[in-house]
This record gives C-alpha cells, sequence and structure tokens, in this order.
C-alpha cells in the first residue's frame, strides 16, 4: 500500500485517503508520482542557456534541460504509461507562410515549456512566427495489441501546427487550453520519429483572446508569453480508450454524475469511488452516458476541509479492460440562497461562508506565464492559505491543470476569468465564434474541479459584447456553478449593467467600493479592491515605473491600511449582503507593486499574523440587518455649517452656523455669486478648507450648493470630504458622463442632461444610510439615484471646490460656487425643493 509516507512505488494504489492533513511530502505524491514515468534521454540538450531575468525567484536555478515541469501534468486522468517531452528542443524564428523545416537542424535552443519571451526558455525575445523541432523514440512495448500513440499539449499560444515525420497531424488555435493528437499513422516503424511544432502568436496585433499581454508590457499589461508554455507528453492508449471525464457533485442527493468519453462507441464503464482504503460507490454503465455513484454520507469538500476522494476509472470491451484511468473529486455544492439577513448570498453546500481573496495573475519574473517549478506553481496558493485567505480569482489566465490541482487539495475556492480579447477593435463575428469556442474549452477542461466555483466571462467590459447571451451560455454548458457576466460592471469599459448572471461585481480602488445591497436573485461581491503597494529595494522589476493604487511608506503602515480595508470588507458583509472580495493583489507584477509578496515571491511585504487575523474576521463575520436607526441630526435647512460667501473679500469665509471657518487656498477670487457675492475658482490649484471633518460620512448626510461652471469636459468637485485616498463623497460634475452627479469612488447618482456652462444650478447631494442611498437633486427636483449600502469612514477635512482622488487633489472647480451648505442628516424631497426655492 502507498499510505506511509515512503516515497511511493511506480504502481497505482487506488485506496490511500486524499486528505489535506497529510505531510506536505505527500501534497505532491498523488499528482507526481501515482503514475511511471518513462525515462527521457537528453535531447539536444548542448546549446540551450537561460537568459538572465529581471528578477530571479527562489525556484530560478532549480530549472535545467533535464527536469523542466517532469511532474505528471493532468491529475484527473491519469495513467501508468507517459513520457514527458519537455526539454530542450530545437528553436527557430520563421516567416508567415514558411514550410516545415523538415530534416533540418534549426540554429537555436530553447527550454520548453517556457515561453519564447521568458529568461528560462534561453530565447528571451519576441517573436510572432517560430518553430521547435525535436526527435523522440517510442518506449518498447507501446505498440503492442493495437496501441496508439497520442501526443498531449498542455498549451500553445496562440495557433499551432504539429508534424511527425513530416507529415501534418494537428492545427489548434487558442492559447489556453489543452490538445491532442493520435500520431500512430505518421510514425515510422522504428527508431527516431521528428516531431515539429510551427507557432504563430499576433498577441495584440491579433484580435484574440490574450488577457493582460500586450508588445510591450506596460502598466497594468505586461509581457506577452509566446509559444508552447505548458508541458508536452506522450502516452499508449487503446484503439478506444477514455478520452475525458467530467464529474459533477450533488451532496444533497448523496451522489456524483459522472460522464466518461470514449473515443469509440460501444464501450462499457466500471467506475469505483474511494474513500480512504475503503470502495464507497461504484457504477457500471455505456461510455458517454451520464451515471450515477451513490456516494452515502458524504465527507464534503470546503475550503477548511478539503477532502478528496478517489476514483478509479475502466472501460471494458466485452470482459476486457482496454483502458484504465485515475482520478479524484470532491463532494460540493454551490449556489444562491438568502443568508441569516435575507440577502442573497453566494451559498456553499447550502450555507453562507464569506469569500475572501486576492487577484491571482500568474506571473513570473522569470517564466512569464510558466511557473518555474511545481513547487513553485504551489507557492502563491500555499500563501493563501497562510494569509487567512479562503479564495482566489484567476485573473486574465488560465493555468495548467497542475494549478487547479493545488487549489482543490489545499483547499480554495477559485473564480475562473476567460482571458479578454484585445480591447482595441469591435469583435466580428468570426472574433466572438473563436472566443466562444475557447471559453467553452476552459470551461470543459476545469470543470470537475471541486475549487472552481465561478466562471468570469468578460472583465470590466474588455472585448465585451452580448453579456446576456453570453452568461446564459456559460450558465448552459455548466449549471452546477455561478457565472458572473461582468466583473467591474459598475466601471470602465463595462456596457450597462441589465440584471446579467449570478453577481454584481463592483470594482473600486482603493475601496472597498460598496456594491448594491443584494435584492431578488443575484448576489453582490467587491471584484476588485485594494492595490496597496509598497516599493521593496532589490524587489522590483521597474524601480523606476513601480506604481500602485495608493503607495505606502513602510511595511507597518502598508499592513495597518491593509487591516483598515478589510474591516471595510467586513462590515459590507455584516450589514450590506456582501458575499465576497478580491483584493488586488497577491504578488507584485512587473510595474506594479501592490502585491502582498514581491514579484519575485522572496519577500512578503506586511505582518502575515495581522493579515490573516483580519481575513479570518471576515470569514467569521456574521450577518446581520443593514440600516438600523440612524440619528435624527439637526433639524432645518440651515444645517451644521453654511457657507453664504457673503464676506466678498478676504482670504478666509465664515461658517454661518457652525465654527467652521474655511480658509481659501491657492486665491480664489470674489465674484458675483446667486444671491450677492461668491467665490469663483479657475479650475486648479484652488479651494476652500474647512478645517475639520464636518460630516461622519458612515451614517446619513446632506450637502448643497449653487454652482456654475465656466467649462466642461474634465471632472469638478464643488464639496467633498477627504479620505484616506479618496473623497468619501462627491458632489461634482462627472467629466466622464458629462453630467453633474452625487457620487462615491465607483458609484454615481447622474443627472439625466448634460449641464449648459454659464448658468446657475442648485445641485443637493443626499445620503440615506438606512437605505443605502446616493440622491442627486438638481435645481430641487430629484435628478438620479444610486445604491451603495456603506459610506467610507473620512477623518479628513470636508472642502469646497475640489475633490480627493489616488491620494492626491483633484478635481478642482472652474467656474464660481456659492451658499455651500452641510447637513447631518438626509433630507426629504420636500426639504430639498424648498431649499432650492
Amino acid at each position: 500500500m502507498l499510505c506511509r509516507e515512503d516515497p511511493p512505488t511506480a504502481r497505482t494504489d487506488w485506496s490511500c485517503p486524499l486528505h489535506v492533513r497529510r505531510l506536505p511530502t505527500l501534497l505532491v505524491a498523488f499528482a507526481t508520482v501515482i503514475v511511471s514515468a518513462v525515462a527521457l534521454p537528453p535531447a539536444h540538450a548542448d546549446g540551450w542557456q537561460p537568459k538572465t531575468p529581471p528578477l530571479t525567484t527562489p525556484w530560478t536555478h532549480e530549472v535545467g534541460p533535464d527536469n523542466a515541469l517532469p511532474d505528471y501534468p493532468r491529475p484527473q486522468l491519469t495513467r501508468k504509461r507517459w513520457q514527458n517531452l519537455n526539454g530542450v528542443w530545437q528553436f527557430a524564428g520563421a516567416t508567415a507562410g514558411e514550410k516545415p523545416p523538415v530534416g533540418k537542424d534549426l540554429d537555436e535552443r530553447i527550454l520548453v515549456p517556457y515561453p519564447v519571451e521568458s529568461a528560462l526558455s534561453g530565447i528571451a525575445r519576441s517573436v510572432q512566427h517560430m518553430w521547435y523541432r525535436r526527435t523522440f523514440t517510442v518506449p518498447s512495448g507501446w505498440r503492442n495489441r493495437g496501441q496508439r500513440l497520442v501526443l498531449q499539449f498542455g498549451a500553445v499560444d496562440h495557433t499551432a501546427k504539429v508534424y511527425v515525420n513530416g507529415r501534418e497531424v494537428a492545427a489548434h488555435t487558442g492559447g489556453y487550453n489543452a490538445f491532442s493528437v493520435d500520431v500512430t499513422d505518421a510514425l515510422n516503424p522504428r527508431g527516431a520519429q521528428e516531431l515539429i511544432v510551427g507557432v504563430d502568436d499576433p498577441t495584440d496585433i491579433g484580435h484574440q483572446a490574450v488577457g493582460k499581454q500586450r508588445k510591450p508590457g506596460d502598466g497594468i499589461f505586461y509581457t506577452p508569453a509566446s509559444g508552447i508554455w505548458q508541458t508536452v507528453w506522450m502516452e499508449p492508449v487503446a484503439g478506444a480508450h477514455i478520452g475525458d471525464l467530467t464529474t459533477t457533485p450533488e451532496p444533497s442527493a448523496g451522489r456524483l454524475r459522472l460522464t466518461a468519453n470514449a473515443s469509440a462507441p460501444g464501450g462499457t464503464v466500471e467506475a469505483i469511488a474511494y474513500a480512504g482504503h475503503k470502495p464507497v460507490g461504484r457504477v457500471t454503465g455505456k461510455a458517454g452516458d451520464e451515471l450515477s455513484i451513490r456516494i452515502p454520507h458524504a465527507h464534503l469538500w470546503t475550503p477548511d476541509d478539503p477532502y478528496l476522494y478517489r476514483l478509479k476509472v475502466r472501460l471494458r470491451s466485452g470482459h476486457t479492460v482496454v483502458d484504465e484511468v485515475g482520478s479524484y473529486f470532491g463532494m460540493r455544492s454551490v449556489s444562491l440562497g438568502k443568508g441569516e439577513d435575507g440577502k442573497t448570498r453566494m451559498l456553499l453546500n447550502g450555507k453562507f461562508v464569506p469569500q475572501v481573496g486576492t487577484l491571482d495573475q500568474g506571473y513570473w519574473p522569470d517564466g512569464i506565464y510558466t511557473a518555474p517549478t511545481d513547487e513553485a506553481l504551489k507557492f502563491d496558493l500555499a500563501a493563501h492559505k497562510k494569509l487567512g485567505f479562503n479564495m482566489v480569482r484567476k485573473h486574465m489566465k488560465v493555468e495548467p491543470d497542475r494549478w487547479f490541482y493545488w487549489a482543490d487539495r489545499l483547499g480554495l475556492l477559485v473564480w475562473q476569468d476567460m482571458p479578454a480579447m484585445f480591447g482595441g477593435h469591435e469583435p466580428s463575428a468570426a472574433d466572438k465564434k473563436q472566443f466562444e469556442a475557447e471559453m467553452q474549452a476552459m470551461v470543459r477542461q476545469h470543470d470537475s474541479h471541486p475549487s472552481v466555483i465561478v466562471w468570469v466571462p468578460f472583465n470590466e467590459g474588455w472585448g465585451e459584447y452580448e453579456p446576456g447571451r453570453i452568461a446564459d451560455t456559460v450558465k448552459g454548458w455548466d449549471p452546477s456553478r455561478l457565472v458572473n457576466a461582468d466583473s467591474g460592471v459598475n466601471c470602465c469599459d463595462s456596457l450597462p449593467d441589465n440584471g446579467e448572471g449570478d453577481i454584481y461585481d463592483d470594482h473600486t480602488y482603493v475601496g472597498p467600493g460598496s456594491p448594491p445591497i443584494p435584492r431578488g436573485d443575484r448576489a453582490s461581491v467587491a471584484g476588485e479592491y485594494g492595490g496597496l503597494g509598497l516599493k521593496v529595494d532589490g524587489h522590483m522589476f521597474d524601480p523606476a515605473g513601480s506604481f500602485a493604487y495608493e503607495m505606502t511608506p513602510d511595511s507597518a503602515t502598508l499592513t495597518r491600511r491593509y487591516t483598515e480595508v478589510q474591516d471595510g470588507v467586513r462590515k459590507l458583509v455584516v450589514k450590506c449582503g456582501l458575499s465576497a472580495s478580491v483584493y488586488t493583489q497577491i504578488t507584485d507584477v512587473e510595474k506594479e507593486v501592490n502585491g502582498l509578496y514581491t514579484y519575485d515571491r522572496q519577500q512578503p511585504k506586511m505582518d502575515a499574523a495581522k493579515v490573516r487575523e483580519a481575513n479570518r474576521s471576515i470569514i467569521a463575520a456574521k450577518p446581520s440587518p443593514d440600516g438600523g436607526d440612524q440619528p435624527p441630526g439637526t433639524p432645518g435647512l440651515e444645517g451644521v455649517s453654511f457657507y453664504p460667501f457673503g464676506e466678498g473679500s478676504g482670504t478666509t469665509t465664515a461658517d454661518a452656523v457652525g465654527d467652521h471657518d474655511a480658509t481659501l487656498v491657492g486665491g480664489p477670487q470674489w465674484t458675483t455669486g446667486h444671491d450677492g457675492p461668491g467665490l469663483q475658482l479657475k479650475g486648479s490649484s484652488q479651494f476652500a478648507d474647512t478645517g475639520a471633518a464636518i460630516l461622519d460620512t458612515t451614517g446619513s448626510y446632506s450637502v448643497s450648493a449653487w454652482v456654475k461652471l465656466d467649462r466642461r469636459g474634465s471632472f469638478a468637485t464643488a464639496v467633498s470630504q477627504d479620505g484616506p485616498s479618496n473623497s468619501a463623497f462627491f458632489l461634482q460634475y462627472s467629466g466622464a458622463d458629462d453630467r453633474f452627479a452625487f457620487s462615491f469612488a465607483g458609484v454615481r447618482a447622474l443627472a439625466p442632461a448634460a449641464p449648459e456652462t454659464g448658468k446657475w444650478y442648485h445641485l443637493t447631494g443626499v445620503r440615506d444610510a438606512a437605505s443605502g442611498s446616493l440622491t442627486l437633486y438638481v435645481d430641487g427636483q430629484k435628478a438620479g439615484a444610486a445604491e451603495s449600502c456603506l459610506g467610507d469612514a473620512s477623518t479628513g477635512h470636508t472642502v469646497i471646490g475640489r475633490g480627493k482622488f489616488g491620494g492626491n487633489p483633484v478635481d478642482f472647480w472652474p467656474g464660481a460656487l456659492d451658499e455651500v451648505r452641510v447637513f447631518d442628516r438626509a433630507l426629504s424631497a420636500a426639504e430639498v425643493a424648498e431649499l432650492a426655492g
């Protein structure tokens, strides 16, 4: 038996438990050595040399020709016999349409499967058209009894053609999914076999799904990763063999739904499920049919207890076993339902568990898209567990199968993005067809992993089209999971939200944003926020170009700000129905220095114990009804502060009802106001500072002002109150919408029409904390409304004539202001009308 801690033998044993509490050495054992690999002699090892990466990871120097990702690459469909074809291949750049170099040595050497742009590949340059070449031999015994030889490719970016002994055997398009080809009929009777792979990858010159790859990488977009970037291997199979498995757990019904698809019709499938040493369920049926395995009293898979069952599947022809594969599964369910507070929540196994994760982009300074080793691939996920997270959003990339295996084993919920098409064009019908084909392949390849719970077709509108149809299509492919139709639907290039998918997803930096209180049949999540930065000398990809959404000076400050931001998330979970949060991000990526770890994975940036405590406090949070009794506030229409600007001269202006006289900063001029004197601002560097945080911005409040714009086009703020990074609110003109607005960062209540320059308007913004609403009134009439459950806490000054965003003063008012009032309560519509009149 293989249930002790000794190194496993070459044979497969199906009775060992797969519980995560085993020693760390066994975490590798299941997927790496339950199958035996035929030793591969070095091939063209001479001449390969890695280039120097911009940063080295702890695993950079472990990579070489003899150990380029040697682990079995497909843990949910394993076979005993296989041969890894990773290692040194011949390489050459090519021209479009060039014939394959059959029988010709190529000048360069590349280490497969590291992308051609990476240092570990040994090439480290951008190549659009390329050739890979090597030879292999078929091990003795692999051709016995009608066996077929199948080549397997984990992923090649983007279009690949495969030739064996000069014969084209496969063509594949799509940089993120696996493909295979039966090459038996192209083999020579004996001896060396020639394998050539031609690859074309236009990256952002083309229209394909590229995620965040750009030429050249810059800002929030990164170095491309072209060519073969996941493991290549081969294995012998019977003429009729199991091609793939689909497993769908149904814990409430006490069963596992299983479909085993075979390469030829007519076979019989026998499947046995094991818990530890014990077989707990079996089923026999026709290949290709959906079968049901009874799993009584199922041990549920959760992030805190990621229990996995083993699965053995045989294909029979009559009484003869013609194929046998190993797999595993977890028993868990994902759904929407009501939480304890009656709000719609994301449920795991029928219960609400707050999901706390990070944005995980999967980039490496030495391998770009390809982690240098399997331990490196595991590292980021293990770091999530160490820091108290229970979820990860895989952003704009699809990882190798072994990444999902580690998520299954370690216990992390996974949101899987579909990498976006390049957004510089309107997708054509052909673009859409290819995008959807690649997305379906992504879903199909990974739909048996218990860790995967959400599919994300679009992000912030990049390449977005027909979101309703796409959400329904993805749901049709996989009804057992949730669909987040457009992560960041509130921002950027997103199409208007019309209720598509299962989730409303808010992106606000630094945030967290406060998405609408979930009503109806959709959950609310904060799908991106954070981005707090710290520069660590010696560990930056580009020291001069490094940036973050909010930079901090040291680890202690970064840790403090992180705990403050996470406490905001906890309040959203408790009061506002938030189901999940995704912090940006687990590691730095190229110029972005907003990770919990540096890009080279050498340095953690925060106090791990405090990070873990903040994260676990969210997961332990218990929902309660929102709102509650709001303080009545100060009655009447004078407010708690009133600035009539009656002086007409000087560098200060009096608070007529409070004690917060304002200082005029930057030399604003006095002018004729709406009624008597007013304040004239030039649209840069000028504002009035009240010297105090007049409002408790976590509660209800209102602000009003008479305003006149001299010009339109850029954002302009009449009244705001400074927060740590952004203003807690903005009574403003939104340049992005050409409308007046009452806003939080990322949320705007907008007027229906553009204002005129040179004309006075009365604006009132009302924040009602009980209902979680923002309402804008223009000239006493309701003009727009938006939902945002929590207001940002703010101890910064209330200011007139500018806002704050990203830590900087912004949006200076270009025009005149008069009669600014501040109220510590939500005004009624009738009171606003009276105030304007």
